[in-house]
């Protein structure tokens, strides 16, 4: 996720001591009975008739007269009428900060908004939404969840295009995958960016027929002009903290990840405002751009909780995406680079030299080590660099490779014996499987997170959403792992689908197991935390094809209730 990398700065904000959050009181004995209650504990369903909680722990799960007896006279009695019970799901990765930027911006996901099916559409949609807002000339204009592949012109939209709209503003619109950009030229001039600026490497400059930039920056290219953009305020974070829990609860969600997060944010998240607020349990992943920052401060403690917060390990950046064609593979693009080059396989972001000085340093803390890696030739590189570094399954280190999409069968036996966890990304097969059969023949696109040959090589995997990039709705991740079914109808991969119980596994354990903590969420067992979902249905009877269609109920965090469908 280029664009949250590249917020990296100094972490001059980051000396907040830690400090215990206020203490609420304690949530009251309950017992839950009357539905479906799937533990996820084990290899296989099972059902128990009631479950005891008091406070934030779960006391007992079983058959209902023991869970009375344990949860005792005095305790509530929840009557989930049918509904069902399961575990709170466990964000594998996505960046929560994203959650409370989006506000300020148009939302091109928003339903709400008419059809976009060309540029055409999308410059008035801009145009509407600067009028709506009544926007200052000079000020910045923020267009989240673009997408040129939904395009019927299927190219970017331009610099000349967006000024157009207008030349006064400064317009940015942030390509869905986070690892792009396109600038009209009012905010490249803001930047200090101009047709004589060079891309980095591992960066991209588009250009037109006459050689001037065309607005579209790619990976690290869009660094400058994403430092350029104003920044909330703490006071603005703290307003939007809410809100943005709020849209992880609404899906089930009692854990989430802030992926890549920038020095300003972690030391917002781990103020004392910040952690009074906050309900959800929230891992933070500092990008490797900063950690010469963090490594001069050996006070900091990773994998620990402070509230609900903590820091969990380091984001490293491989390659980018597919879907912009900036990962990097072994294989060609058909349809070639960005801009249309031939041969191109995409490139890395650093070099493999570098991935291995840094990632020593991480390993050497004992912190936690997540690589993003989406073409193969990207994973290689991060199988490398553990391979450098020693890392053996029986070391118990853990690292995760985020995404892993388009892993080789032959690379799963490396991540076996490394002891990785891969982070799955199945919705990919609904948003862009089309897209990538269009650059890559069917064997390696029908093996696309291929959550059930990384079962069968047996490893622990985990899948997610990488919000926003695609929606949080948790039921539709279910139903991509198990349908692997792209927008116009084609399979991608059928020998990779999931039954429900693995798809649930992958929303509960799996990740639970990814950033060891099995033993404290992930399942409704005595001693773990008292984090549900409750969904209308059971996704175990429920047909593959309606599986999207369940709906939150409601979501318990700590033994209480933080979001009720029509509350």
């Amino acid at each position: 996720m280029q664009i949250i990398q590249a917020l990296c700065r100094s972490f001059l904000g980051l000396s907040v001591l830690f400090s215990a959050p206020a203490l609420a009181s304690e949530a009251p004995p309950t017992l839950y009975r009357g539905g479906t209650i799937i533990t996820m504990d084990g290899p296989a369903p099972q059902l128990v008739e009631a479950v005891a909680t008091r406070g934030d722990q779960i006391l007992f799960a079983g058959d209902e007269a023991e869970a009375r007896k344990a949860a005792g006279t005095d305790a509530q009695v929840r009557d989930l009428a049918g509904a069902t019970m399961l575990p709170g799901f466990i964000d594998a990765h996505s960046h929560f900060s994203v959650a409370m930027q989006m506000a300020g911006g148009l939302d091109l996901g928003d339903k709400s908004l008419p059809p976009l099916n060309n540029i055409a559409d999308l410059q008035k949609a801009i145009g509407d939404f600067i009028a709506r807002r009544a926007i200052p000339a000079g000020e910045w204009v923020i267009i989240w969840q673009y997408n040129e592949e939904a395009l019927s012109e299927r190219r970017h939209i331009t610099r000349a295009e967006l000024d157009a709209v207008s030349p006064d503003h400064r317009i940015v619109l942030l390509h869905i995958s986070l690892h792009g950009l396109v600038a009209n030229s009012a905010a490249l001039a803001a930047a200090g960016i101009d047709d004589a600026s060079q891309p980095p490497p591992g960066g991209l400059m588009l250009r037109d027929a006459a050689g001037k930039l065309n607005g579209v920056l790619l990976e690290k290219a869009m660094y400058p002009l994403w430092a350029a953009l104003p920044q909330a305020t703490a006071e603005q974070k703290l307003a939007a903290l809410g809100a943005a829990e709020q849209r992880y609860f609404a899906e089930g969600y009692t854990h989430a990840q802030d992926g890549a997060t920038q020095p300003a944010d972690v030391a917002f998240f781990t103020s004392p405002a910040a952690r009074e607020a906050l309900k959800i349990d929230l891992a933070l992943l500092p990008a490797f751009t900063g950690l010469g920052k963090l490594l001069e401060r050996p006070e900091l403690r990773f994998g620990v909780y402070d509230g609900h917060v903590k820091l969990q390990g380091i984001k490293f950046m491989l390659d980018g995406s597919p879907q912009a064609r900036t990962a990097y593979f072994t294989h060609d693009y058909a349809r070639g680079s960005p801009d249309g080059a031939h041969p191109w396989h995409g490139q890395p972001i650093i070099r493999q030299e570098e991935f291995e000085a840094l990632a020593r340093k991480v390993h050497t803390r004992g912190w936690q080590m997540f690589v993003h890696a989406n073409g193969d030739a990207a994973i290689d590189m991060a199988i490398k660099g553990f391979d450098a570094l020693g890392i053996k399954a029986a070391d118990d280190r853990r690292p995760i490779v985020i995404h892993s999409q388009f892993q080789r069968p032959d690379q799963l036996a490396d991540y076996k014996r490394i002891g990785v966890g891969p982070a799955y990304f199945s919705n990919h097969t609904w948003f862009w499987g089309d897209v990538h059969r269009t650059n890559f023949p069917d064997e390696v696109v029908n093996f696309i997170s291929p959550l059930r040959s990384a079962r069968a090589a047996g490893l622990t995997p985990s899948n997610h959403s990488d919000f926003s990039v695609t929606p949080l709705d948790t039921r539709l991740m279910l139903w991509t792992s198990m349908a692997r079914q792209s927008q116009s109808g084609h399979v991608l991969g059928a020998a990779e689908r999931l039954d429900a119980y693995a798809a649930l596994q992958a929303l509960t354990t799996g990740p639970a197991w990814q950033i060891f903590e099995e033993d404290r969420k992930g399942r409704i067992k005595a001693g773990l935390r008292a984090d549900f979902v409750i969904l209308d249905q059971n996704p175990l009877t429920t047909p593959v094809e309606a599986i999207r269609d369940i709906k939150v109920l409601e979501t318990v965090k700590d033994g209480r209730s933080v979001w009720k469908a029509g509350g």
